[in-house]
């Protein structure tokens, strides 16, 4: 609050203060310092740099260290998160994914244009480019031998329930068909080492396959993944007719709870540790040599503390496996125990955090119907 009379500062300090304006209006995240003098709404620093690179739409200020004459402090008290909310996300798909400060930039950043810019939210039953129940388009899509991305056609039916991609643009019959329910559809910039990379997940014959796929326009690729979640939801709502919208919209897309390097050994528990990449997609845990694998080489079934599953910190006394990292975590299942090493404590407490978070939760029907993975290969 650098300037300004005493006036205008004690009164900025007000409006700053009210609880409305406690979160990022955009991304939510706690103690925003920066606000829009054009829009009203008290932003983070993350957030305004994009608000930033829409000068026409939005300009930004620091709440601390920047000037704040009397007129842009009486616009923010006018305004604020509440009152600005009310009018841009007046009308937001219940299906439409709204980012948190977790996640990454593309998609607040997608999320910030389209609701400011582009103005998608400010009217009812507006034509959206992700809510007709179609979409076709080329995508690049990782080869999964060779590793190179290629374009690809990719189409996504709601009539037919599914999305395909074509190896050839006039090709008769898809490379692969996928069903709509059992697809996922997670953003993966750091490991596929491109900004507006996606993963696509689905199970074939009850295992994990992914594809991973990008495409220049941020914009295109957040449309392919909210058009995504719009054919999940209207497919659901048909096949679960008692559901209400929320039970329905916590079934769409969702970020895997944790991803990153671990040792395992085998069933034996005598062999070496080896390194490999896991990736906990709540009870399902799985891990590949590499972490663009297209197949996992192994998946685990982690159940609830009721049914005999637990997490423990260290490696079961006399392990014999040699193992370069030190920080274990040991599974307990009601099969057998399954041993796991971490290269720092940091990395040991956030898996078994993890872990827990799992374990804790009451088994679904569903989740009993899906135990039966075989995980012989882990």
């Amino acid at each position: 609050m650098a300037g300004g009379n005493e006036r205008s500062v004690k009164a900025l300090r007000e409006v700053w203060r009210r609880a409305e304006n406690s979160l990022c209006a955009d991304c939510g995240k706690p103690d925003p310092d920066w606000a829009s003098s054009t829009l009203g709404v008290f932003i983070c620093l993350s957030c305004s740099g994009i608000h930033r690179n829409i000068p026409s739409i939005s300009k930004v200020k620091s709440l601390k260290m920047d000037h704040w004459d009397d007129a842009q402090v009486q616009f923010l008290a006018k305004h604020g998160n509440a009152v600005t909310k009310a009018t841009y996300e007046a009308h937001i798909p219940i299906y439409y994914y709204q980012p948190t400060y977790h996640d990454c930039q593309v998609l607040r950043e997608q999320w910030i244009r389209a609701k400011y810019e582009r103005k998608e939210f400010t009217e009812p039953g507006k034509q959206l480019p992700y809510s007709d129940g179609v979409k076709e388009g080329i995508l690049w899509k990782r080869g999964r031998d060779n590793g190179q991305f290629l374009p690809r056609k990719f189409l996504l039916s709601e009539r037919e329930g599914c999305l395909k991609y074509f190896t050839k643009q006039d090709a008769k019959e898809p490379k692969i068909n996928i069903k709509i329910d059992v697809i996922n559809a997670t953003f993966q910039p750091v490991k596929t080492g491109n900004p507006n990379g996606l993963q696509i997940t689905y199970l074939k014959d009850n295992k994990t396959r992914n594809i991973f796929v990008y495409h220049e326009s941020g914009k295109e690729i957040v449309d392919w993944f909210n058009a995504i979640r719009s054919v999940q939801f209207h497919y659901l709502k048909v096949a679960f007719p008692i559901a209400s919208d929320n039970e329905i919209k916590n079934r769409l897309t969702r970020n895997f709870l944790k991803e990153g390097y671990m040792e395992k050994t085998g069933p034996k528990q005598r062999e070496a540790f080896k390194k490999r990449w896991f990736t906990l997609d709540h009870r399902r845990l799985m891990y590949f040599k590499d972490p663009l694998d297209a197949f996992a080489k192994g998946e685990v079934f982690v159940g609830s503390r009721e049914n005999g599953y637990s997490v423990q910190k260290g490696l079961p006394s006399g392990t014999q496996g040699n193992f370069s990292w030190h920080y274990g975590i040991t599974i307990v299942t009601p099969d057998r125990e399954y041993l796991f090493t971490c290269e720092t404590e940091i990395d040991q407490l956030d898996w078994i955090a993890a872990f827990t978070s799992v374990v804790n939760q009451a088994m679904t029907p569903q989740e009993y119907a899906s135990k039966c993975l075989d995980a012989v290969s882990f």
